[in-house]
């Protein structure tokens, strides 16, 4: 980190950051940990892996590789000890919000099926159709892309967002459908990789989650300089602008009683006052000296010598 960046507070301002997944990571993962936060967690001393986030049967694993460009590996088996039938890969850049739709539906999945179900639906086939997989992508408007023959592109609206799905690989580890985000880089970068027998419902939960167009919370410091001007950065707790328009007719109406209710609050309410308003009227018509404008201590100040009430009839 730069000395600007140790000692600017500017930098370390809590921002909202959109499009989402132009954010890049928070350097925590928790939003994508946090669906399967009550499942079994494995901290390891050695390897690249530093974190493997379980279900209780195994059959799922989540590992974190915290320091390294693969940030993100997720993998689902039959059994604990098989290979594993499919695997998704995010790069370091990713926002693990995206990473949260996956591991949502797979909690979902997981809670839905029974204990050593072969048929569990994180285990199902691909749907033959590609479509099936990004259809969250193409009800946001993400429009198709010329392409090779044998692969399928499609990009967002700002273009800082695309998928590609190569139908021209085979076997079970075949990596087919690629989303990414932002310009190629290290830092700027985001890239979702799934393989062939990825169930297709599980990817469209991916997608869903980067056509997602709430922001998200960063701190100024994690934005790449070379994304800030492809993104929107707004102070966390900042008033949203008002639009003027114009008064409706409920608008008129609460203006005329709010009016009302003053100039009643303004008006004396007794006869006392009635007389102290009487005579300085008609003192100040006499003398011609001072305000015609009525004094409010004036009004509000009590008799030396009241008269008595009169009694109504």
């Amino acid at each position: 980190m730069s000395a600007r960046a140790a000692y600017d507070p500017h930098l370390f301002q809590k921002v909202l950051v959109s499009p989402m997944y132009l954010a890049g990571s928070d350097g925590t993962g928790d939003a994508g940990f946090a669906p399967v936060a009550h499942w079994p967690h494995h901290h390891l001393d050695d390897g690249p892996c530093q974190l493997v986030v379980t279900s209780p049967d195994q059959r799922i694993r989540i590992g974190w590789f915290g320091d390294d460009f693969e940030l993100w590996k997720i993998t689902a088996a039959e059994d604990a000890v098989s290979a594993p039938r499919w695997t998704a890969t995010f790069k370091y850049v990713t926002p693990p919000e995206i990473i949260a739709g996956l591991t949502t539906a797979l909690a979902h999945d997981y809670a839905e099926a029974d204990n050593y179900d072969i048929n569990a639906r994180f285990l199902a086939s691909p749907s033959p159709y590609w479509a099936d997989a990004i259809r969250p992508l193409t009800d946001a408007g993400w429009t198709r892309d010329a392409a090779e023959s044998g692969t399928v592109e499609y990009s967002s609206p700002d273009d800082q967002a695309g998928v590609l799905i190569d139908n021209r690989r085979s076997g079970w580890d075949a990596r087919t459908v690629e989303l990414w985000a932002g310009p190629p880089g290290w830092g700027t970068r985001a890239e979702a990789v799934f393989t062939a027998r990825t169930p297709s419902h599980l990817i469209a939960a991916t997608a869903a989650a980067m056509a997602n167009s709430a922001p998200v919370i960063r701190g100024r410091h994690q934005i790449d300089r070379e994304m800030e001007h492809l993104v929107t950065l707004t102070p966390v707790g900042s008033a949203s602008p008002q639009i003027s328009r114009a008064p409706t007719p409920l608008d008129v109406r609460r203006t005329a009683v709010t009016q009302a209710v003053h100039r009643a609050a303004r008006a004396p309410r007794t006869a006392a006052e009635l007389r102290v308003m009487a005579a300085r009227s008609r003192t100040g018509a006499s003398t011609g000296a001072g305000s015609r404008s009525l004094d409010p201590e004036a009004v509000t100040r009590p008799l030396l010598s009241p008269s008595a009430p009169r009694r109504s009839r």
